[in-house]
């Protein structure tokens, strides 16, 4: 596995338990289960997304999360096929998710035409700003926020 792409999925698992701890909690008052939904540019089968989500799984279970206990989990793989990751954004929001992560820019433009209210956290996007997902890197606004691998300065570097 690259090191930017383990460091991404760290940061991926970070930020997906931050996002869901709040929610999580008002979930279990309310005596229902959180849920998170996760959309992919992997495809279910490819080997490095299995590696990623299975460290996903052991790191949440780390931090006392448990897929069917206390929390839910529902994962699509889209592969990079825009359309189908675009059916299968519509799929997880209408399951009503507390919170979803997008793997990719393709996930994320997915999800963010979906919903303007569930709360998306992305990552694998170069430039979130260019791509239109946040107007600011340090306060993105709206629903949607993540994390990007490039600094402002890299970021116009690499255009």
């Amino acid at each position: 596995m690259s090191g930017i792409r383990r460091r991404d999925f760290v940061i991926l698992l970070g930020c997906g338990t931050v996002a869901a701890w709040p929610l999580a909690a008002r979930a279990q008052q309310a005596g229902a289960m959180p849920r998170i939904g996760l959309l992919s540019v992997f495809a279910e089968s490819d080997p490095e997304g299995q590696a990623l989500i299975k460290e996903l799984m052991q790191g949440l279970q780390e931090l006392g999360w448990v897929n069917g206990r206390n929390v839910r989990i529902n994962f699509r793989f889209g592969g990079v096929d825009a359309a189908h990751i675009s059916t299968l954004a519509t799929e997880l929001i209408e399951l009503r998710p507390d919170v979803v992560l997008a793997s990719g820019a393709l996930a994320a433009t997915a999800l963010r035409q979906q919903t303007l209210s569930i709360p998306i956290v992305f990552v694998q996007v170069v430039d979130p700003v260019s791509a239109g997902f946040v107007t600011n890197l340090a306060r993105p606004e709206g629903n949607i926020t993540g994390f990007t691998i490039f600094g402002r300065r890299e970021a116009a570097a690499a255009a």
